[in-house]
């Protein structure tokens, strides 16, 4: 089987607490890419359809994930003030807010991919596991994640949260 790789594009909001000093502590906007790539359980071999899964079921729920929840959301660490004038003022608002322990950074952010979607593809039995997770910020600015940077074992995130559970979840409240 060959390795599928599908791009995506979406809206998000930020703001990062770490250096007040930071342009980047003012919420702020990006259009950004997520490159995915699916690397397959089994080595290709020809016979059948010559194919393990349609393109369209391999990344079915992904996309729909960022199309419908991930793009214009706007994310915050948990212990940003801003959550609690959304919980108290616009609490309507609060399934918008995508959530990160310490800042939403792009390191985060294709990080927190990397383990939504490994849940998909788990949840769908479908034979794959994830390669690499590119994410670019800005059209100088990327990170990309592989499984030599990147252990989904040892991140630090508890199994119960919102990145590792196959629901459409961008936040715990």
């Amino acid at each position: 089987m060959a390795a599928f790789q599908f791009t995506r594009r979406y809206a998000m909001a930020h703001r990062l607490l770490s250096d007040p000093a930071s342009k980047c502590a003012v919420p702020h906007g990006h259009n950004e890419y997520v490159t995915v790539r699916l690397d397959p359980h089994e080595k290709f071999r020809f016979g059948g359809d010559n194919q393990v899964v349609s393109f369209e079921r391999a990344k079915g729920r992904w996309h729909d994930w960022i199309d419908h929840h991930v793009d214009n959301a706007f994310m915050l660490g948990v212990d940003d003030p801003l959550i609690g004038y959304f919980r108290e003022r616009e609490p309507q608002r609060l399934a918008g807010i995508m959530t990160f322990p310490g800042d939403p950074t792009t390191e985060a952010l294709a990080a927190s991919f990397w383990l939504k979607l490994s849940a998909f593809l788990e949840a769908d039995k479908l034979p794959f596991s994830v390669g690499e997770v590119r994410l670019e910020e800005t059209p100088t600015n990327s990170i990309v994640l592989t499984r030599q940077s990147f252990d989904p074992a040892t991140c630090g995130l508890p199994q119960r949260a919102w990145q590792r559970r196959a629901d459409t979840s961008i936040n715990d409240f």
